[in-house]
């Protein structure tokens, strides 16, 4: 990619703003020396990069690839066979440690590989060189004791010589110089231990005077008793510096034998510094992985300028190789035509520099060989050209360069010369490039450009918006409408005296007027078509906004409805339940020999009361429009199903002017509504063994009551004997459904006939009894109907 078309279309500035978002200085020279690619492979490697390091930030968090540049420098001098200092290998140590972090980050989940994860996976952490050198340095300026036996035995020896250094030194300051000294202190000069004595008593203090203090008050004397002590104590600094150069040695060779992984590690690093600086960009500016396409096409959509602040660019549309090939902006000054057109060329350059860009997904780019660029003020005094000339140089060295695999971007062609000659030059250099097929874009004001775009194929016009009531542009480019430079009405707008704009108007030929008109009509036109677009996506919004929020209401009125059905279900299973389980325990209290009478009496009447009370409340309803059948339908004796809690009976009264009616399940009488009923055509039969089976503990003593007898023998039962058993007898005939039974009593004294037909009265479900007549038993048999 030739240098011209980089700086013009300020693609430096790109690769500056890159390099700030990396971390060590290898990345950032990387990124500063970045260039377009014009391989299709290269450049989906690269497009494929950046995506995944932004993926990743995205999921995992940003990472730093901190390392001091100056490790290139100290890894080429061990391979060259040299020592490093305390100091740089503990800055290898950091930068192995930095190695294994990354290689965590970036292998850490297994399940999510990508471009990305063979550079993670070729660093190479060392971590036993690594934990040596930590071992071994503790800082800059300490090594361990543990860093070799013979260390820590010098340092041992150091030790002892100093103890006893300080011991007589102590002696001497606390008791046999203490008048001699000038303070009762121990110090060093030259690195050897000495006492400050005074001067007067300086010949008293036999031993080597080491300094003087700048008022020759004191001098610094080494006792003599201690100098062998002192000699010693050097000899020690000599063999422990020594012994520390050997350590140094040592790591410095282990490090030595991995010189090639570190500078892989080195390599790595700076690379994925760069691809996540890549990333970091890209996420920044809101860009986008554009598609790269084989027919040397651009589609740009909502496309913004990456230099300009995001939340003020204005995004444009651009199309370029599909119907047309040349497409030609016209338009005022200050419209955004040159901004376009830099928007165009800058975007390629970044998709083929593998970097995304600020457009919407889906946004197609071509790659292109060349970018040719003529944009911009050449003129050179040194060279004496003129602007006119100095475009003219360029756009000559554009024609003998480009071919069908370049895109040419010309910003105000034929400019700086006669509008006539210029237009006329303007057109020619474009037919030109058109002819061989070359993607261009260009920007201009002449009118014989417009023309030449409508009537050539393969060529369209396009303009920059202008807002002739606020003199300002809206930056937005429209394709297939010329532009007009508004010359007229932004003069008009600013003073300019009607008379002069009159006069103006008068110069222009009719047939350059009429031109005029014709665009002007036709940026009313597509104004109104605007308006009428926006007003229709509103009314589409508002439809949108009330039809989800109708699906939102139903959806609510749908579950609360069958929230209550869900409910009331549950209530009406929880009473059956209740209603059963208190049955079956006072059924199993009278089956129970021995059972007393009056208590079991007692638990009748219990069960009696709490199923009347669970059953004389209304149930609740399922929620319907409309009964499923007209009041008129329902008729005492006809078979239904109440829907809501499943369960057969016949209808037991007629319903009352809001359709709600008792029906009968059983030996429960249940108020529902016609709305909640459904009429059934089953037989009577299978309906009392379906309530049966409803009733039943499963085995039970109650499932017999399909083919219980439809008489009864109590002669010879006292009354408290015969009514529990009565009872319980006809509760289990009338669940059989047997339309009447026979109750033997005997005619006796008539107290348990008596007894009998007060019991008889009692109960809901019987319709009506009679004494036997004659070959039935007469007076000692009653005859019962159920209802």
């Amino acid at each position: 990619m030739n240098k011209r078309c980089l700086r013009v279309l300020e693609f430096d500035k790109i690769t500056q703003m890159l390099a700030g978002y990396t971390s060590t200085q290898p990345g950032r020279r990387i990124a500063v020396s970045l260039t377009p690619s014009d391989s299709l492979s290269d450049i989906e490697l690269m497009q494929q990069n950046t995506e995944d390091a932004t993926n990743r930030l995205l999921r995992e968090g940003s990472i730093s690839f901190t390392a001091r540049d100056s490790m290139r420098e100290s890894v080429d001098r061990l391979g060259k066979g040299s020592s490093l200092s305390a100091a740089e290998l503990l800055s290898l140590a950091l930068l192995l440690e930095n190695v294994l972090r990354v290689r965590s980050y970036g292998t850490g989940d297994p399940d999510h590989t990508d471009s990305l994860s063979d550079l993670f996976a070729i660093l190479s952490p060392l971590s036993p060189l690594c934990r040596e050198i930590r071992r071994c340095i503790l800082s800059e300026d300490e090594i361990a004791d543990d860093a070799s036996t013979n260390l820590r035995d010098i340092r041992r020896r150091k030790k002892s010589v100093n103890d006893r250094i300080h011991s007589q030194l102590s002696k001497m300051v606390s008791s046999t110089y203490r008048t001699y000294l000038q303070d009762a202190v121990i110090t060093m000069r030259n690195g050897r231990y000495c006492i400050p004595v005074k001067a007067e008593y300086k010949g008293n203090v036999p031993g080597m005077i080491h300094d003087q203090s700048a008022s020759a008050s004191t001098f610094f004397i080494e006792p003599a008793s201690i100098v062998s002590y002192n000699n010693e104590l050097r000899q020690l600094d000599i063999e422990e510096e020594s012994e520390i150069n050997k350590i140094l040695a040592g790591l410095s060779a282990d490090c030595a034998e991995h010189t090639g992984e570190l500078t892989v590690n080195l390599d790595t690093l700076a690379q994925l510094d760069f691809i996540f600086a890549k990333g970091s960009f890209a996420l920044d500016i809101n860009g986008k992985r554009p598609v790269f396409t084989k027919n040397r096409g651009i589609q740009l959509k909502n496309a913004r300028h990456p230099l300009l602040p995001k939340d003020t660019a204005v995004p444009i549309n651009v199309s370029l190789g599909d119907e047309y090939s040349l497409l030609i902006v016209t338009g005022p000054n200050t419209g955004g035509k040159t901004v376009s057109l830099k928007t165009v060329g800058l975007l390629t350059l970044m998709g083929q520099a593998g970097l995304h860009i600020p457009a919407s997904d889906k946004s197609e780019l071509s790659v292109f060989k060349e970018v040719f660029a003529d944009i911009g003020d050449e003129q050179s005094i040194e060279q004496s050209l003129s602007t006119f000339s100095s475009h003219m140089k360029n756009i000559v060295h554009i024609l003998k360069k480009a071919d069908p695999d370049c895109l040419c971007l010309f910003d105000e062609l034929g400019a700086g010369t006669d509008p006539v000659e210029g237009a006329a030059l303007a057109i020619s250099i474009l037919e030109t490039l058109h002819a061989k097929g070359i993607r261009c874009m260009a920007t201009t004001h002449y009118s014989e450009l417009k023309i030449y775009a409508l009537n050539t194929k393969g060529v369209e016009n396009a303009s920059c918006e202008f807002d002739v009531g606020s003199l300002k542009p809206t930056y937005r480019l429209l394709t297939g409408i010329p532009g007009k430079s508004n010359a007229f009405a932004i003069s008009e707008k600013l003073g300019l005296p009607a008379s002069v704009i009159d006069m103006a108007r008068r110069q222009i030929s009719a047939k350059d007027s009429s031109f005029e008109d014709v665009i002007s009509r036709l940026e009313k036109d597509r104004i109104t078509m605007e308006d009428n677009r926006r007003q229709i996506e509103r009314y589409r919004h508002d439809i949108e906004v009330l039809k989800k929020t109708y699906e939102q209401r139903r959806e609510k009125i749908n579950e609360s409805r069958d929230k209550i059905l869900n409910e009331a279900r549950e209530e009406a299973r929880t009473i059956l339940k209740e209603a059963k389980d208190l049955a079956d325990s006072v059924i199993r209290d009278i089956n129970r020999d021995g059972g007393n009478v009056k208590e079991l009496e007692k638990d009748r009447t219990s069960l009696r009361k709490a199923i009347n009370d669970n059953t004389s409340g209304d149930i609740l309803q399922k929620p319907s429009s409309k009964p499923r059948h007209k009041a008129s339908d329902f008729t005492p004796g006809l078979y239904v199903r109440i829907i809501s809690m499943d369960l057969d009976g016949t209808v037991h009264t007629k319903p009352d002017q809001k359709g709600n009616l008792f029906v009968q399940c059983g030996i429960m009488n249940i108020s529902t509504n016609i709305s909640d009923l459904e009429i059934t055509e089953k037989k009577k039969e299978k309906n009392g063994k379906d309530l049966a089976k409803k009733f039943s503990t499963g085995g039970g003593k109650l499932s017999k009551s399909g083919n219980i007898s439809s008489e009864i023998n109590l002669i010879g039962l006292k009354v408290d004997e015969a009514i529990p058993k009565l009872d319980k007898y006809l509760d289990d005939a009338y669940l059989s459904h047997l339309p009447s039974v026979r109750i033997v009593h005997g005619k006796g004294t008539g107290a348990l006939r008596s007894a009998v037909s007060a019991h008889l009265k009692k109960i809901s479900y019987v319709a009506g009894f009679r004494a036997g007549e004659f070959g039935e038993g007469d007076a000692g048999v009653t005859i019962v109907e159920f209802k």
